[in-house]
Formats: C-alpha cells, sequence, structure tokens
C-alpha cells in the first residue's frame, strides 16, 4: 500500500507540474478529464457503493449550474458562495427522490425511471423560465477575478479542476473505510441480508444519495463558470448523466480511483476523436469509438478495468486482487 500511495503522490506531482509544458488546447482536455472523473466519482458515491442506479445525476449537476449562475447575475452573488447554496438544494432534491425510491422500495429499472423522470421534468420546466434564459439557455458575462470564479487562460481552470478530482478521491477513500462506508457496501451487496442483521438501508441509501447530489451540484458551478454558457440540454439532459456515469462503469464502480481512470481513458479519446474527426466530416464517431468500448468493458471486464489492473499488478502495489 505504501508503494500505492508513493506511485499517487508522484502521479499529483507530475499533474501539479504538467501546465509548465502543456499548450492552452491540451491544458483544456486535462481540465475536461478531472471534471468528468470528479461527476463520475459523485455519481460513484450513490450507485457505486449503495447500488441504486441513478440515469438522471444531470439534474443536480444542473441545479448547482443555474443556482449559482442566477445568484451571480441578479444579485451578485459570488459562484464562490452560490455554489455552497445550489449543492444544498440539490442535496435537497436528492432526499426527496431518495425518500420515494428508497421508502417505497423501487431499486433497479424502477429506481432508474424515478431519476431520469425528474430530471426530464427540471429540464421542460428549466426551459420555460425566462428567468432562467429558456430554451437559449443563459450566457455568462466574463468578468475575470477571483470573486467572479471566472480567469484568464486554462491554468486556474486546470489547478481547481484537478482540486475538485483529488478531493472527490479523499472523500470516497473517506468513505470506503468509514462504518457507514462499509454499510452502504452491504446494502449494495444484498439489501435484505443487510437488513436482516440491523443494518438501515434506508438511512444509508438516504446518505449516499444526499452525498453524490450535493458533489454533484458543485460540479455544475465549475461547469458553468468555465464554459461561460449553459443551457437546459447542457446541463439538465440524459447525454451528461450517460456521459458522466460511463467513467466509474469503465474504470471500476464502487471503487475510489476507477471514475479517475474511467475518464483518463474516455475523455482524451472523446476530445481527440471529436476534433480530428470533425473536420473529416465524421461527426458523432466518437460516440460510435464511446459505445464500442463499453461493449467491451461490459463483454470482458464486467467490474471495470481497474480490477483488472489489481490483479495483474496488485502483489507488486501491496494491494489484495
Amino acid at each position: 500500500m505504501k508503494r500505492l500511495h508513493l506511485i499517487l503522490v508522484s502521479c499529483l506531482a507530475v499533474l501539479l507540474l504538467l501546465p509548465l509544458v502543456l499548450d492552452k488546447y491540451l491544458l483544456g482536455i486535462f481540465v475536461m478529464i478531472f471534471f468528468y472523473a470528479y461527476l463520475g466519482q459523485s455519481w460513484n458515491i450513490l450507485t457505486g457503493y449503495t447500488g441504486h442506479i441513478s440515469l438522471g445525476h444531470a439534474l443536480y449537476v444542473g441545479i448547482g449550474a443555474y443556482t449559482s449562475t442566477y445568484l451571480a447575475m441578479n444579485h451578485n452573488i459570488s459562484p464562490w458562495i452560490g455554489m455552497w447554496v445550489g449543492a444544498v438544494l440539490a442535496m435537497l432534491v436528492g432526499l426527496v427522490i431518495g425518500f420515494l425510491g428508497f421508502r417505497f422500495g423501487l431499486r433497479g429499472v424502477y429506481f432508474v425511471i424515478l431519476t431520469i423522470s425528474f430530471a426530464e421534468i427540471a429540464r421542460l420546466v428549466v426551459s420555460h423560465i425566462p428567468a432562467l434564459g429558456g430554451f437559449a439557455g443563459i450566457f455568462l458575462d466574463f468578468k475575470p477575478s477571483f470573486w467572479n470564479f471566472q480567469f484568464r487562460g486554462n491554468e486556474a481552470y486546470y489547478y481547481l479542476s484537478l482540486g475538485f478530482m483529488v478531493a472527490s478521491v479523499v472523500v470516497a477513500r473517506l468513505l470506503e473505510l468509514s462504518k457507514a462506508g462499509r454499510l452502504m457496501v452491504a446494502v449494495r451487496e444484498d439489501e435484505t441480508a443487510a437488513e436482516a442483521l440491523g443494518v438501515n438501508a434506508f438511512k444509508y441509501s438516504m446518505l449516499g444519495i444526499a452525498l453524490s447530489a450535493f458533489m454533484s451540484a458543485l460540479g455544475g458551478t465549475f461547469y458553468a463558470n468555465y464554459i461561460f454558457y449553459i443551457n437546459p440540454n447542457s446541463v439538465l439532459g440524459m447525454g451528461l448523466s450517460i456521459e458522466l456515469i460511463l467513467r466509474p462503469i469503465i474504470g471500476g464502480m464502487g471503487t475510489a480511483l476507477g471514475p479517475v481512470l474511467g475518464s483518463f481513458l474516455l475523455t482524451p479519446l472523446s476530445e481527440v476523436s471529436r476534433a480530428y474527426f470533425a473536420k473529416g466530416g465524421l461527426e458523432g464517431l466518437h460516440l460510435i469509438l464511446y459505445g464500442v468500448l463499453a461493449i467491451l468493458v461490459v463483454l470482458f471486464m464486467r467490474e471495470g478495468i481497474l480490477v483488472y489492473l489489481k490483479k495483474a499488478f496488485g502483489s507488486r502495489l501491496g494491494l489484495e486482487p
């Protein structure tokens, strides 16, 4: 384990120094790698550790993005403050969804439908609210300053997104080591058996969705102030929900490093292939590559790539396979 920690610290040191040698385009790719790793980890907190599958996580990202943007543009409240308001709001919405789902015993496809329904309702409602830009969305005014969460160039966003990703890994690892985290895993493995042993499955499922929604909303504020434009489809649509769940699925659900590994594999593939194929008139081909990779992982590495890396190199790193 000490060897693994040494490797992770070395990787972090390299990432901290990369902006000294990378150009703006490559920095932008790394920003998206860190960002999707963070959102993937947020989803992983719920689905990876409790087993409740959500396909509507864009809802929480959208709540965070719209709340902080609305407060900044209409009440001059810094996104640094607004992001926490959005996170609390998203957490409350998550608790409502969780209460409806867990209290009434909705699991599997039924809980999936519940999460999709809430996200789609939110997308349609926001699309018809003029104060939130309606279908057209909101263009953020560019006012670069720390207070406004806006910066020139990609360096500041690089370090911010790196911080988000590292913090999410720490949160997931602390959760794994905690009693609450172990009980969440027990719920994931066999909810009926866990309850028979006295585990309050409802309580730990609610804890998972609350933490997951809170973290996702913080990522929404980062997205809004990095892209400078949000609309209902970009931050509340099904496309974002699918994007963020692919990272932990391919990297390894229920692990602290799985979403990070998945994002380092998928995000460059997406960004580079999108730019390359768009020039050749093959827009959308990167989605096919996504699909092929997902199919291969599902067929041959159902537990995610990280598990197989542990089996291959775990003994050298002092890890259990």
